[in-house]
């Protein structure tokens, strides 16, 4: 998706800079691409522990009480996800259900960007709820680290 937005943003360059033709629909479908990659792409980021994170705390914290916040965090994240993987599939739904479309001349239809919400916060939640487990479990350490 990555790699289709950054040749739809070359091309659409070119046209207008080099050919002085106008750039239609372009732009939008290089924004649902990387909407798209971003929400897709977030539980493979957090399986890779790549989300920016300050380890300040956890870092001062030993033993019990880093568990303790290592569940907390996982838990709101959860949470958190989980309300928003519900609004995302309301929205999605609302677009699909309703027949909405882009005000644009392209006119499409929302749903199919819509799409990545509940497809990228549901993955997420997976994500996050295996790394619970993998806490409890004692398979993980409490933010990967030791002692």
């Amino acid at each position: 998706m990555i790699l289709s937005a950054v040749f739809l943003t070359c091309q659409m360059i070119f046209i207008r800079f080099v050919l002085n033709g106008s750039t239609v629909w372009q732009t939008e479908y290089v924004v649902f691409l990387v909407i798209a990659a971003t929400l897709i792409g977030l539980p493979f980021v957090q399986f890779q522990r790549g989300h920016v994170n300050v380890d300040l705390i956890p870092l001062i914290l030993k033993g019990r009480v880093r568990f303790a916040l290592a569940v907390l965090t996982l838990s709101l994240s959860i949470v958190i996800t989980a309300i928003m993987l519900f609004y995302g599939y309301e929205h999605w739904h609302f677009a699909w259900a309703r027949g909405w479309t882009s005000d644009t001349v392209t006119a499409v239809p929302l749903w199919i960007p819509y799409l990545s919400l509940p497809l990228g916060f549901g993955l997420l939640l997976l994500q996050l709820i295996a790394d619970f487990i993998a806490l409890l479990t004692k398979s993980e350490t409490p933010f990967g680290l030791e002692g």
